[in-house]
């Protein structure tokens, strides 16, 4: 599976470049938050893609007013959020790859050098995971994510649900895959439970990874969400194993729900 020959594998002795990539459609309202967080990164070794799916509003001027010279604007109509990661892979020329959405942000200015020290202090792991706080529009804190990263993180994990927020989730290049765009609203779960797959080794962030805004397409279409993750799970971890975990699931959702 691992051709340490291949051509798409990274230079060991060098910084890894990291490729973001934030899907918009219309985010004027949302964008200038990642935008700035990006382009306040100490660590250099970074593209930022916007994969713009030929918005109306005034996304376009709001990434003409960033004066990033790592950011690259690309606007063309797509069929929806995972063609458009998919568009946003195929351009991507980094060692990693995370995608970040409009209203999203890196935790701190030195997150994407922290990243990195991880990465070459592991010698290029398959992932580098963390944590999630969430945030409101006004970027005030939330919370933290209900679910929380493990500390030891393998294909299996993802039987008990998204355990690692995908904005929180930095993949080796090479071992991803497309989105299936098979699902809307859930392709995000399908494509990291492959490259657990095909990760030998990954490594927890030690700390809070992303502020993630709190209004996403997944939570506004909660519903469906979990309908076509139950398909995934189903696919993956086997029904009846699956049937029996979401009764943990419901007794979870209870114990948030009354504070346990």
């Amino acid at each position: 599976m691992t051709d340490t020959t291949s051509k798409n594998m990274p230079d060991r002795t060098c910084r890894p470049l990291i490729s973001i990539i934030t899907v918009t459609y219309n985010a004027a309202d949302n964008l200038a938050h990642t935008l700035q967080s990006v382009a306040g990164q100490t660590f250099p070794h970074y593209e930022h893609l916007i994969m713009d799916g030929a918005s109306t509003d005034d996304t376009p001027k709001v990434v003409a007013a960033c004066h990033n010279p790592n950011l690259r604007f690309i606007s063309a109509p797509d069929e929806g959020i995972y063609d458009a990661m998919n568009k946003g892979l195929a351009e991507a020329t980094g060692d990693y790859v995370v995608f970040l959405n409009a209203g999203d942000t890196l935790h701190s200015a030195d997150t994407l050098s922290e990243i990195a020290d991880i990465i070459m202090a592991n010698d290029f792991p398959g992932v580098v995971y963390g944590q999630t706080d969430l945030v409101d529009k006004d970027r005030k804190r939330v919370g933290c994510r209900h679910l929380t990263a493990p500390e030891q993180l393998t294909y299996r994990s993802f039987a008990d649900g998204m355990l690692v927020c995908h904005q929180a989730f930095v993949a080796l290049r090479r071992i991803t895959g497309e989105y299936d765009t098979r699902y809307r609203f859930s392709a995000d779960y399908d494509w990291c439970i492959r490259i657990l797959q095909h990760s030998r080794h990954n490594v927890l962030f030690p700390e809070v990874m992303v502020d993630y805004l709190n209004e996403g397409t997944t939570t506004k279409n909660h519903r469906k969400s979990l309908v076509e993750r139950f398909r995934i799970m189903s696919y993956y971890y086997g029904w009846l194993p699956t049937v029996l975990r979401h009764f943990k699931f419901i007794w979870r959702a209870v114990g948030r729900h009354y504070g346990k």
